[in-house]
């Protein structure tokens, strides 16, 4: 089939919500993904955060097609093996004392955290709708179902859907006074991801997290973090969070989890796991033995191959050099933020035209909010990935300098 044929196919019967670029990706392996043309592309977006090991790494592959072959599906009116496996693996990396949740998106593990706060806030105040209210930050990004988008933010997202649901209120990221401000008796909950994907790259201060632990703990309310894109290594350990030495009372996790399959998944602290009892929560496709075998595998490689120290000595020199790039570009790399794999560029312009010229050069990238570009390797991605990727963006970056300093103001 022909890009052509494949265009039309999609023109024709696929609904137009994605802005799509004229381009078929037919295969891929390792950091490396290839056109229906045969054109070669590293993918420092990794399908948005989730192909944790890279394009059809062999024990994934493996993992998948030995689950395949054996049982697909039970639903959850039944167990299932490597469903207890996997939960007993996130509990014990979340630090124990809890209760895990599968569902299949990160939309859905935080459709999950947001009905813990109303559940919670009914049983602190004996009432429903009277301790219901969450803060989220500015610029946040908690997914595209109903309860996501109305705890996101930001107007490309909730425009034209409203009303939304009510309850969530907003305060910038890292300001702890204005946090505190917002608390009242009608709060249950702050809810916040470790560092901010869709809007931007923007970290979460080791400060502010911490302040954010004692701010719930004195106020007694939740502190729900979304780790759905900074999660599962991304940062350079398992979870973001850890950096901050804090304890939150639930996780939302998704994309990276299953390396390349849909899974989501919530772990609440004991402490809370029971306000959720039979036929108040479900889903139908969560934790089936395929998925968590998937994921099972995915993270059974990040252990063997050391996939976090590979993260952390990388990603420093990952922002060392993109560092670097600003000091010899200032008037257009703005600036530089991020942890381990997961890192943006803010650029002197809409991102888009930027990210479009990275792919023709061969290094696939998503865009960010706030005029950021995306660096999201998988985290096999070695430091001569990292370069080789890197003299592509110094190049393009150059080039585009020249442009803009060429076109008449």
């Amino acid at each position: 089939m022909t890009t052509q044929n494949t265009e039309q196919l999609y023109k024709d019967n696929v609904l137009g919500n994605y802005g799509l670029p004229p381009i078929t990706f037919t295969r891929g392996r390792g950091v490396r993904v290839w056109d229906d043309a045969g054109k070669e592309y590293i993918d420092f977006c990794s399908g948005i955060a989730v192909l944790t090991l890279g394009h059809s790494h062999p024990k994934h592959v493996s993992a998948i097609q030995a689950q395949a072959a054996e049982l697909i599906h039970v639903s959850n009116l039944y167990r299932n093996q490597k469903q207890a496996l996997l939960a007993a693996e996130l509990n014990r990396k979340a630090g124990g004392g809890g209760k895990v949740f599968f569902c299949n998106s990160g939309a859905e593990a935080n459709e999950a955290l947001i009905k813990l706060s109303r559940l919670y806030g009914k049983a602190k105040s004996g009432q429903e709708a009277k301790q219901f209210k969450v803060i989220v930050a500015e610029k946040a990004f908690h997914g595209r179902t109903f309860g996501g988008m109305s705890a996101t933010p930001q107007e490309k997202i909730q425009g034209g859907f409203r009303p939304l649901v009510p309850g969530f209120e907003t305060a910038p990221l890292n300001d702890l006074p204005a946090f505190e401000k917002a608390v009242d008796e009608s709060t249950s909950a702050i809810f916040v991801e470790t560092i901010q994907g869709e809007g931007g790259v923007n970290p979460c201060e080791i400060e502010f997290l911490q302040g954010l632990r004692a701010l719930c703990d004195e106020k007694g309310i939740l502190l729900l973090i979304d780790e759905v894109q900074c999660g599962i290594g991304r940062s350079g350990t398992f979870f973001a969070f850890e950096e901050a030495g804090i304890r939150p009372d639930a996780i939302g996790m998704a994309k990276g989890l299953g390396g390349g399959v849909p899974i989501g998944a919530v772990w609440i602290d004991d402490k809370h796991a029971s306000l959720f009892h039979a036929g108040s929560h479900g889903t139908t496709f969560g934790g089936t033995p395929l998925i968590c075998a998937a994921a099972l595998a995915t993270l059974e490689v990040l252990d063997e191959e050391q996939l976090l120290q590979n993260v952390r000595t990388n990603g420093t020199y990952f922002v060392e050099q993109l560092a670097a790039l600003k000091a010899e570009f200032p008037s257009y790399v703005l600036d530089v933020r991020g942890r381990g794999y997961m890192l943006g560029i803010q650029i002197a312009e809409v991102p888009l035209e930027m990210v479009v010229k990275l792919r023709e050069a061969g290094l696939v990238v998503p865009p960010a909010g706030g005029n950021v570009i995306r660096f999201l390797p998988p985290l096999i991605a070695s430091k001569a990935d990292i370069d080789e990727a890197l003299a592509i963006v110094k190049n393009v970056v150059a080039s585009r300098v020249a442009e803009l300093s060429a076109t008449p103001a």
